[in-house]
């Protein structure tokens, strides 16, 4: 009798932690646009560019650590990352100039890069059966939701009663106390037939491959949306978004203010995420994978542009928040899983990582252009329209992947 692989490991499991936390303080950056402006009178603009720093750093960083994770080992691409991590934080705590906050923003991103994605799902990627890989990789990814739901309000909570830069010391303790989990993180080795095709090859079968390249060029939109929701969506609901009623029950939840409101709406992308991406990973078991990352673009595009065209009020940004949040990181697992069942798992850490790279460039855009129209146009609307724009290229682009498997080793 064949016996079930368990898909709970303790892979996942510290995987999972690992990713909170990283992902908890990540989400928690546009909670600090409006407080570092207002200390040091910037205008949105400069902030803004750190984090979108931030993430370009995140998108080059990627790649690097999936190659260092798949020479030297795993957990020591995690440890360089929470060092990194750490120092990017601490030293962001003294900045008190734009170009500082923006030198320091490429530590943190490269921090990202070692104790994210990109490292964590090849390892849970590696360490899960066949049958259970698609739903193990979703809930690695769903963990970075959970983490949303805590980073943004727990940031917004702690400058209630310090300052944003021991709030900035308090996220470098946490990071560096993940490294606690790293015993856990102790993959499977890859089979002989992986292990005889080089990075080499790999590289140059999937960089040759067209599928590849529309893949690279899809997920762009999908860091162009998020990052810029990440990082202004909070500013936007508090200086946009109508009153609250104080007799209402939102009020009566505590969220007595719009830019309450704002954090907690990033929270709610972050909860309706689990329960989004977790369902994605189970569809990627049964249905053909670029249909469904069509099916996510073309529900992105059509979520944010009704929002865009409706009066926005305290009812229409948790909706948003819900139905954008559904969709928000299930691509992730979908675009991973196709990577690893076209090209193979051992390799699976560095090929993921150049196809991040393009979320990554389209997050420097969203994050940066956000903060540069806000500022010359003192709203936030022609930043959306593009997003739009960029979510509908994305769903038509994943139409002509040819999702055959290319490698002998899946």
């Amino acid at each position: 009798m064949q016996t079930r692989t368990p898909l709970f490991t303790p892979v996942l499991i510290a995987g999972c932690l690992i990713i909170l936390v990283s992902f908890a303080i990540r989400a928690s950056f546009g909670v600090f646009q409006i407080p570092i402006a207002a200390e040091f009178n910037w205008p949105r603009a400069e902030f803004s560019l750190a984090i979108a720093i931030q993430n370009l750093a995140w998108g080059i960083g990627q790649p690097i650590f999936g190659a260092i994770a798949e020479k030297i080992g795993d957990r020591k691409a995690i440890i360089m990352g929470a060092i990194l991590y750490a120092i990017g934080l601490v030293l962001s705590s003294m900045a008190v100039s734009p170009t500082a906050h923006q030198l320091y923003e490429v530590l943190i991103g490269f921090g990202i890069a070692g104790t994210g994605f990109g490292v964590i799902l090849a390892v849970v990627g590696r360490a899960s059966s066949d049958e259970n890989r698609s739903m193990s990789l979703a809930i690695a990814t769903a963990a970075g939701s959970a983490g949303q739901v805590f980073g943004a309000p727990v940031a917004e909570w702690m400058l209630g009663f310090m300052s944003w830069q021991n709030t900035f010391l308090v996220f470098a303790a946490a990071v560096l106390a993940v490294l606690a989990l790293l015993p856990m993180m102790r993959a499977p080795s890859v089979s002989k037939a992986q292990i005889e095709e080089s990075m080499g090859e790999i590289l140059m079968k999937a960089l040759k491959d067209p599928s590849y390249t529309l893949i690279f060029l899809g997920f762009f939109s999908c860091g162009y949306q998020l990052a810029f929701i990440t990082a202004h969506f909070p500013a936007f609901v508090t200086e946009v978004c109508g009153a609250i009623d104080p007799t209402g029950m939102l009020s009566s939840l505590g969220i007595n203010s719009t830019s309450r409101l704002g954090a907690v709406a990033i929270s709610l992308i972050g909860a309706a995420n689990i329960a989004g991406t977790l369902y994605a990973g189970y569809l990627g078991n049964r249905y053909s994978k670029k249909y469904l990352l069509a099916a996510i673009y073309t529900g992105r595009t059509l979520v944010a542009a009704a929002f865009i065209m409706t009066p926005m009020t305290p009812a229409t940004v948790i909706a948003f928040s819900i139905a954008m949040g559904s969709l928000w990181l299930a691509t992730v697992p979908l675009t991973s899983g196709l990577i690893a069942h076209i090209y193979g798992l051992r390799y699976m850490g560095t090929l993921y990582g150049i196809v991040f790279f393009s979320h990554q460039l389209g997050s420097f855009m969203g994050v940066w252009l956000g903060g540069r129209l806000y500022d010359i146009y003192g709203s936030y609307t022609a930043v959306w329209w593009i997003g739009v724009g960029v979510g509908a290229f994305s769903a038509l682009v994943h139409l002509p992947i040819n999702e055959r498997r290319k490698t002998q080793a899946a």
